[in-house]
C-alpha cells in the first residue's frame, strides 16, 4: 500500500498528490509513468510522474479528474493509500545539451513537461516554454516552469490570461524568428494538441517528439491495448514510448483509438456516481 503524504487542488478538476513510493522514486527520470491501481478490483491506469524525491520516497502525480478511476482518485485524502503503484515504467527522456530547446505543455501535460525542461535547463540548454490551458482557472505550475526556463510564454484559449489562442501560434513565431536556432521540440498536453504542434514544427525540420497516454492494462507489451502506428509499423507505448517523433504518429487512427472504449467508461463512471450518493446519503 502506497501513502498519499500530501495534496493540492491545483485547478477545478485537477489534483496534485505526493505518493510514499521508495521503489519508484530511486529509480525515476523525466518523461517515465507509473501504473496505479486504487483498491484490489480496480483498473490499473498510466500517470506520468511529474516529479520525485530520492531522498523522501515520493513521486508527485497530477491527475486530471475525467473517468471514474480518476475521479475517485480525486476522492482520496492525505493519509489515504493506494492499492499499487507500478514502475518507474517507459523510456525515459533523452536528455543532452542540444542548444535552444523548446517544451510545449497543454492543460495537464504541464505537469509532465516540467521535469523534462527542469532537467533540460540543468544539461545546459536554454529553455524556452510554452503553457496553454483553455481558461485561466485551468492554469497551473506557471511559477515552477517559469524557474526551469530561460524564456515562457503563457497562453489561454479563451484569452482570459496571458497570450489569447493556442500554443501552436506562439511556437510557430519562435520558429520563424529563430531559423536554425532550435535543436529540439518536446510537446505533452491532449492528443489532438500534440498532433497539431507536430503540423507545425514540421515543415521547419526541428525535431519534436511528443509524450502519449493511451489505455494500458498490463503496462508490459502483452495486451496491445497502447497499441499506436508511430514510423509506418506498430509500437506499444507501455514499452516502445511514451515518447514518440510526433511527425511518425498516425494521429487520425489514436485519436480514433482513444475514443473505443468512451461508452463504457462513461458508463462505468455513472455507476460509480450512483454508488459515491448511495453512501452519502447513508453516512449522512
Amino acid at each position: 500500500m502506497y501513502r498519499i503524504v500530501e495534496k493540492q487542488e491545483l485547478a477545478p478538476g485537477i489534483k496534485q498528490m505526493v505518493v510514499e513510493t521508495p521503489h519508484v522514486a530511486r529509480r525515476a527520470r523525466p518523461g517515465q509513468f507509473v501504473i496505479v491501481r486504487l483498491d484490489a478490483p480496480g483498473e490499473r491506469i498510466p500517470l506520468t510522474i511529474a516529479d520525485h524525491d530520492t531522498a523522501q520516497g515520493t513521486v508527485t502525480l497530477v491527475v486530471q479528474e475525467v473517468g471514474k478511476t480518476t475521479a475517485q482518485m480525486g476522492t482520496l485524502e492525505v493519509g489515504d493509500t493506494i492499492a499499487t503503484v507500478a514502475g518507474p515504467l517507459g523510456h525515459p527522456t533523452e536528455i543532452a545539451a542540444y542548444g535552444t530547446v523548446v517544451c510545449v505543455g497543454g492543460g495537464v501535460g504541464i505537469a509532465p513537461v516540467f521535469p523534462i525542461a527542469r532537467a533540460l535547463q540543468t544539461a545546459g540548454n536554454r529553455v524556452l516554454s510554452i503553457i496553454g490551458a483553455r481558461s485561466r482557472n485551468l492554469l497551473f505550475w506557471e511559477e515552477r516552469m517559469a524557474a526551469v526556463s530561460n524564456e515562457l510564454i503563457v497562453c489561454t484559449d479563451d484569452g482570459s490570461y496571458g497570450r489569447p489562442g493556442l500554443v501552436t501560434e506562439p511556437l510557430r513565431e519562435l520558429l520563424e524568428a529563430r531559423p536554425g536556432e532550435i535543436a529540439r521540440i518536446w510537446a505533452i498536453g491532449p492528443a489532438v494538441m500534440m498532433k497539431f504542434v507536430s503540423r507545425t514544427t514540421e515543415p521547419f525540420g526541428v525535431p519534436t517528439t511528443v509524450s502519449l497516454n493511451t489505455v494500458m492494462i498490463d503496462g508490459t507489451g502483452m495486451c496491445g491495448g497502447c497499441r499506436v502506428v508511430a514510423g509506418g509499423g506498430a509500437q506499444f507505448v507501455c514499452v516502445d514510448g511514451p515518447e514518440f517523433s510526433g511527425w511518425q504518429v498516425d494521429w487520425d487512427l489514436l485519436l480514433s483509438r482513444l475514443q473505443y472504449y468512451r461508452p463504457q467508461e462513461q458508463e462505468a463512471f455513472e455507476q460509480w456516481q450512483r454508488g459515491a450518493c448511495r453512501v452519502e446519503e447513508t453516512t449522512a
